[in-house]
């Protein structure tokens, strides 16, 4: 068995190859697949796997739903999709009846896919801070985040 097809050892080999590509790219957002890892370094889905959860332990890359593997950056915002979304109400002085950016944009701006945007649209809109959107229908802003015009509702209907 040649060195390179051996597993004991060869995920943190593989790791290291996948830690430089992490640093050289600043703009890399997703590991290769275990598949991509398999094929290139002609190694066993096993070891792809804990070269996986060797950069996890380093904390530099985490599980996405559907197999995949994310890359983790500091300084990196780890709260919900939907929250990181509804603060852009505020980064951008969006005004109550405001377009707000469709799902591909954010698509693109957070790096995840438009179903996973199209969900966290749904809680804002849930929540009432958007409103509904559809095909070629933009979404509006219905409400400022952090409550404001609802606290001062909730204190006339108390009133």
């Amino acid at each position: 068995m040649s060195e390179e097809a051996s597993p004991r050892g060869t995920f943190l080999k593989i790791a290291d190859t996948v830690r430089a590509q992490i640093e050289a790219d600043p703009k890399m957002t997703e590991l290769p697949s275990a598949a991509e890892l398999m094929r290139k370094h002609g190694v066993s889905r096993g070891v792809a796997l804990r070269t996986f959860a060797a950069l996890q332990k380093e904390g530099l890359a985490e599980p996405r739903p559907g197999g995949r593997w994310q890359v983790v950056r500091e300084g990196r915002d780890r709260r919900p999709l939907d929250e990181r979304i509804a603060d852009l109400i505020s980064a951008e002085n969006l005004q109550v009846g405001a377009e707000f950016p469709s799902a591909s944009t954010l698509s693109a701006r957070f790096g995840v896919s438009r179903p996973t945007v199209s969900k966290a649209l749904d809680k804002l809109e849930a929540a009432g801070l958007l409103s509904a959107g559809g095909q070629g229908k933009a979404r509006r802003v219905r409400a400022l985040p952090g409550g404001e015009e609802r606290s001062k509702l909730e204190n006339h209907a108390t009133d």
